[in-house]
């Protein structure tokens, strides 16, 4: 039998890092708590964890700071925690390659069928064979290699954190299609209607931003989804 999946949290207040540790441990996961990003990054270089949740507001190593350090040797789940509902700490956490944000305060449940959304996806990308790790793929002048997570366009390589690359595989692969939000979230993300978050959206109006001069763009179909075109 598996053990039960692993999941590190680093948050400054031990309120909130003990009652997520608590209803993590009670639907069935292994927790790690830790006060700090300091102490994080020290626990996962003497073992490694299936998902790590950070707070960005941390005294020392910010989440961010450690969101970018795991994201130098590692492609584990990142849930960041934010105390303001500010934009800008969405789009930098997403930026860093974050899988996902919280703004406290929040509801332990939707942490956790998050949580189950992420592990399903991982699972399902281990057993299907799917294409991401087949061959490359392309949409007008740009290319994407799923085996080392390249993206090249008119202008050269362009830069993509892990789910911007799914993200742009998936709509490459349905070529000039429109996709709905619904399915983008399901396939890249795992999470059903239920589950309520920005990143689908967040994750489109960043890669819109690295996609330019690259001779493709994502065009929103309103009340829908998205779908690629050509540009200049």
């Amino acid at each position: 039998m598996e053990d039960p999946k692993l999941i590190y949290i680093a948050d400054d207040e031990a309120n909130i890092r003990d009652a997520i540790r608590a209803f993590l441990e009670a639907e069935g996961y292994r927790v790690r708590a830790f006060a700090s990003g300091e102490e994080l990054m020290a626990g996962f270089a003497q073992e490694s964890c299936d998902l790590i949740i950070l707070d960005v507001m941390m005294p020392g190593m910010s989440g961010f700071d450690v969101c970018t350090k795991i994201r130098e040797t590692s492609t584990v789940p990142i849930i960041m925690l934010t105390a303001r509902d500010a934009d800008i700490d969405y789009a930098t956490g997403l930026s860093l390659g974050s899988d996902d944000y919280f703004t406290k305060p929040f509801s332990a449940m939707s942490l956790v069928m998050r949580i189950r959304a992420i592990f399903r996806r991982i699972e399902f990308e281990r057993g299907s064979g799917s294409s991401k790790a087949g061959s490359e793929v392309s949409f007008g002048p740009v290319t994407l290699d799923p085996k080392t997570k390249a993206a090249t366009g008119k202008a050269g390589p362009i830069d993509l954190t892990p789910n911007e690359f799914a993200l742009l595989h998936f709509l490459v692969e349905h070529g000039g299609e429109a996709v709905s939000r619904e399915d983008l979230l399901n396939k890249i993300w795992g999470y059903n209607s239920a589950v309520e978050t920005r990143v689908a959206d967040d994750t489109v109006r960043r890669l819109r931003k690295k996609l330019t001069g690259s001779g493709i763009a994502v065009e929103t179909v309103w009340g829908f989804g998205f779908q690629l075109r050509e540009a200049e």
